[in-house]
């Protein structure tokens, strides 16, 4: 769904890049063959054109996955990590990834989720310690206040919920 990740991020006029270099990075990881790299970039070209239909491309994909959370959080994570190659967010490609968040019955939560989970990593001199601490929290969806108990309790469920046995069945 390369069009999805060219949409997103489009979102605030201009694709930099860094998103650009971020993509075909995706399509290296992903192991797609040069036919493949080469459909998938020309599918994001298409997903930056003002009449891609976001919506329909996003509908399509949940009808095919069938309602499987781990396939359209792995959806969602990739266009958080393409957004992120610049080293930021824009408010506009945020609001995109709500869109399809949305569209795909996730939450604005789950969004947050990720985009503290992949800021964890930090830039070329990384995160401060407490800005680290603060991501990891909001990654498990939890607060600094949360029990020992609580947060051991969240970690084990997302690991349940996310385990490659899972989504591999």
């Amino acid at each position: 769904r390369s069009g999805v990740m060219g949409a997103v991020c489009k979102g605030p006029g201009v694709v930099t890049r860094d998103e650009i270099a971020m993509a075909e990075s995706m399509f290296m990881r992903l192991n797609l063959s040069g036919e493949q790299r080469e459909r998938a970039k020309a599918a994001f070209g298409r997903g930056k054109a003002r009449d891609f239909d976001l919506e329909g491309e996003v509908r399509a994909f949940a009808a095919g996955s069938r309602g499987q959370r781990p396939l359209h959080m792995m959806l969602l994570q990739i266009q958080v990590a393409a957004v992120m190659g610049d080293g930021k967010v824009h408010p506009a490609e945020h609001q995109m990834i709500v869109r399809v968040a949305r569209l795909l019955g996730l939450t604005e939560a789950d969004v947050a989720q990720l985009e503290a989970l992949l800021r964890t990593g930090g830039g070329a001199r990384g995160p401060s310690p407490q800005h680290t601490l603060e991501n990891a929290y909001a990654a498990l969806g939890l607060t600094p206040a949360a029990s020992d108990a609580d947060i051991k309790k969240t970690y084990r469920r997302l690991m349940s919920q996310h385990h490659p046995d899972k989504l591999v069945a």
